[in-house]
């Protein structure tokens, strides 16, 4: 019998066997971020523990940094400077390669660290945050991990774990014009529940995905832990290594026979299946309080739990178009990448955002996307619309003080989590694709994109 992607990285990187049955695997990437990543360097030094090699171990100020523009060298969270300075100083003291807050890399650490050629195929790399799912998308075996097991990664090159089963999600078919991965993705949870992927590796695979650019498949990948999943990867293919060529850690040439072997074979097994007709898939939105709180964007609230009927405002039955907002948001590690921005500003290119509007953001997720955005001009669309345009970083896809949106408003967010109070005090926010966002900027309340995309192929 065949072998799985995911068991041909789990049996190269197998170390060893634990008394207890789990495996002890070697880890090649660990990322830190400012959140956590000072506490632990910190922890670390106070019991005499070294990094084993500072070359793998990278960090980057992203999670709370200031996004306005000009901004300074911090952040407006309330006693967050301290987060940003132990970084700073712990990193230096351990010899790590930090992207720090205005070095012109910095963004965040899931859209720089494919920038930046550190994630590779095959490779294992680990992160104190639940979205590092996102570098599957470069057939690496990528997972979100605690700041103690950070510690113990950096320590000792390793990680115990128990073996996940595996669960392969086939996508094929031909999208609809406006259909998009979060769409997919959304989709999947939706059908299946925040729960479908619990104890499994999912590989994403067919024809849908193998049309796919890298960025696609990132944003496909990234939504993995939002289905219960310990990960999500794609197998890699052409497109993933001429992404990465010429990347500042990536090598020169990808001709290893390990790598041409980074694919399931085709009598592997899996343990679950399941498949998807893209062709179906309409653009999808949150109504609810969970990313399986999901439904196309011209479909009915379905009747949830109260609780989350009481929270969001909507009853079951109505219509979810139409239903009014107050603050688009586009950004954080699932949509900000510069596909993400394109297809957003060509849907708000002259036209203006509804004067009920409140707040709207754009915030790249790098500076390197900044920069490009901006020499496509794409600043300027947004501007002219009537969003801001921000600096790099998680900006307000989490609430973590400093920041926020007024009180009580109803958001349409290009994130990955629509939970009570992600976005801040009583925020409801309904998480879509970044078309669905400026559609829905622009009608002032949630609206189908493909309605604006029809007027421009009729005025043509």
């Amino acid at each position: 019998m065949g072998h799985t992607l995911f068991e041909k990285i789990w049996e190269t990187h197998a170390a060893a066997q634990t008394a207890g049955g789990s495996t002890l695997i070697a880890i090649d990437r660990v990322f830190l971020h400012e959140r956590t990543g000072a506490a632990a360097l910190k922890r670390m030094a106070e019991m005499n523990r070294a990094v084993r090699d500072p070359a793998r171990v990278f960090a980057v100020m992203d999670h709370i940094v200031d996004t306005r523009p000009g901004r300074g060298d911090g952040t407006l969270m309330q006693g967050g400077e301290g987060f940003i300075t132990e970084t700073r100083a712990a990193c230096r003291a351990a010899g790590i390669t930090l992207f720090d807050v205005n070095n012109r890399d910095q963004g965040i650490v899931h859209v720089i660290s494919p920038e930046q050629g550190i994630v590779l195929p095959g490779v294992t790399l680990v992160a104190p945050d639940s979205h590092t799912c996102t570098q599957g998308a470069f057939g690496a075996l990528a997972w979100g991990i605690g700041s103690s097991e950070a510690e113990h990664a950096m320590v000792t090159g390793t990680l115990r774990l128990e073996k996940p089963k595996t669960m392969r999600v086939t996508f094929d078919g031909t999208l609809q014009s406006g259909v998009t991965a979060k769409d997919m993705i959304l989709t999947l949870i939706a059908s299946y529940g925040a729960g479908g992927g619990a104890g499994h590796v999912v590989e994403f695979a067919g024809e849908t995905v193998r049309g796919f650019d890298m960025e696609a498949r990132m944003t496909l990948c990234n939504m993995a832990t939002e289905f219960s999943a310990m990960t999500g990867l794609i197998a890699p293919d052409t497109k993933t290594y001429e992404y990465l060529a010429g990347r500042t850690y990536a090598p020169a040439y990808f001709d290893d026979p390990y790598w041409a072997a980074l694919k399931s074979d085709e009598d592997a097994e899996f343990d679950q299946e399941i498949v998807i007709d893209a062709g179906t898939i309409a653009p999808m939105v949150s109504w609810g309080t969970s990313p399986e709180h999901t439904i196309p964007v011209d479909g009915k609230v379905p009747h949830g739990p109260a609780r989350t009927h009481e929270y969001t405002g909507l009853d079951a039955g109505v219509p979810l178009a139409g239903t009014p907002i107050d603050v688009a948001f586009i950004g954080s590690c699932t949509n900000s990448r510069i596909s993400d921005l394109r297809r957003a500003a060509r849907l708000l290119d002259g036209r203006t955002i509804a004067p009920s509007i409140k707040k709207a953001m754009v915030v790249p997720g790098s500076l390197s996307v900044k920069r490009q955005a901006e020499a496509e001009g794409l600043d300027k669309v947004f501007l002219a619309a009537g969003f801001e345009w921000r600096m790099s970083g998680c900006s307000l896809c989490f609430y973590a003080g400093g920041e926020g949106f007024p009180e009580g408003s109803r958001t349409i967010s290009s994130t990955n989590r629509n939970f009570e109070g992600r976005q801040g005090p009583g925020i409801k926010t309904h998480i879509a694709s970044p078309e669905t966002v400026a559609a829905s900027a622009l009608a002032g309340a949630i609206a189908d994109p493909r309605e604006y995309m029809r007027q421009e192929e009729a005025a043509a």
